[in-house]
Parts: C-alpha cells; sequence; structure tokens
C-alpha cells in the first residue's frame, strides 16, 4: 500500500518555524499535524494535512534523556481533537539538518507505545508519526492496533513552488 502525504507549504512553513522556537528545558519541540484521510481506488492512502497543534510549555515534562517528552496531558489533547474532528492524528518533530531525515531509535521505540494508543479513540483512520529536516520529510503511518508501521512513501507540499519528495506511481 502507497500512502501520500500532502501538505500546504505555508503550514509546513509555520511548523517547522514552530519547531525551532527554543523551550525553557526540552531539546527540541513536538507537535501534531491533524490530517483528512482518503482512500484512492488503487488501496492507496492520500493524507491532507489541516492543521498543527504545537505541544503547550506547560505539557513537556523534563525529561534529559531525551530531546522532548510529552506528558499524558498532551496525548490526551491530540485523542481528543482526533476523536472530535475524526482526523488522523499524526505526532512531528524536526531534526535540525537537511537531506532526508530519520527516526532515532528512541523515536521509533515511543511511536509505537503511544501511536497505536490512538486507535482507542479513532480506529476508523490511521495515524502515525513525521519527522522534518530543513528541507525534508519522513514518516511513518499505522494503519490499525496490532500492525507495525508502514513508511510515508511520498510527500508533496503545495505552495508557489511544488516540492515532492518519494516514488511516483
Amino acid at each position: 500500500m502507497n500512502v501520500h502525504f500532502k501538505i500546504r507549504a505555508p503550514l509546513l512553513d509555520a511548523i517547522r518555524g514552530d519547531l525551532r522556537r527554543r523551550h525553557a528545558f526540552a531539546y527540541e519541540r513536538v507537535g501534531w499535524i491533524s490530517a483528512g484521510v482518503s482512500r484512492i481506488g488503487d488501496g492507496s492512502l492520500f493524507l491532507l494535512a489541516q492543521d498543527y497543534h504545537p505541544v503547550e510549555d506547560a505539557d513537556y515534562i523534563d525529561d534529559p534523556s531525551v530531546g522532548a517528552m510529552m506528558g499524558s496531558k498532551a496525548i490526551r489533547k491530540a485523542l481528543q481533537r482526533s476523536y472530535q474532528s475524526r482526523t488522523a492524528a499524526l505526532h512531528v518533530h524536526m531534526h535540525e539538518h537537511r537531506g532526508r531525515p530519520g527516526f532515532s531509535g528512541t523515536d521509533i521505540r515511543e511511536n509505537a507505545k503511544f501511536v497505536p494508543d490512538f486507535f482507542n479513540v479513532a480506529a476508523h483512520v490511521p495515524h502515525g508519526a513525521i519527522v522534518l529536516s530543513a528541507d525534508n520529510i519522513a514518516g511513518d503511518l499505522w494503519l490499525a492496533r496490532g500492525q507495525g508501521p508502514l513508511p510515508i512513501a511520498r510527500f508533496t507540499a503545495v505552495g508557489a513552488t511544488l516540492w515532492m519528495e518519494g516514488a511516483m506511481s
């Protein structure tokens, strides 16, 4: 199954700008992207980013062993938003470099812990995680509880210029 993630370039720029803000103790910022989901005739999924929700300063936990640790309140807010809006919840953070980013071992472990919880409240849509770099994107998507993640195969940022990454099919 191919997964295509599309986002408006101004929204992507705003997310990068927010994730670059300093925090009192966390080494990096995190947030959530709400996305609509459409199944395409060939069995592929199309995700359209609708909005971005930064994790509030008070919802971080001071844990120097990781770049940023969200508290349960941050996850609860994202769960509620996904349930009420019937949208996919995509956790997002940034690795400050150029080129294709990748999830760290910590990212992979933590994503596998909390992303499946979203199926408790919004099982009708997939959920996942995205990591940004200064000029690129990577991500994983869970289709259902109990299944492992699929890589998001294609990313498109739509704006004055069109940017695409990934396989064309």
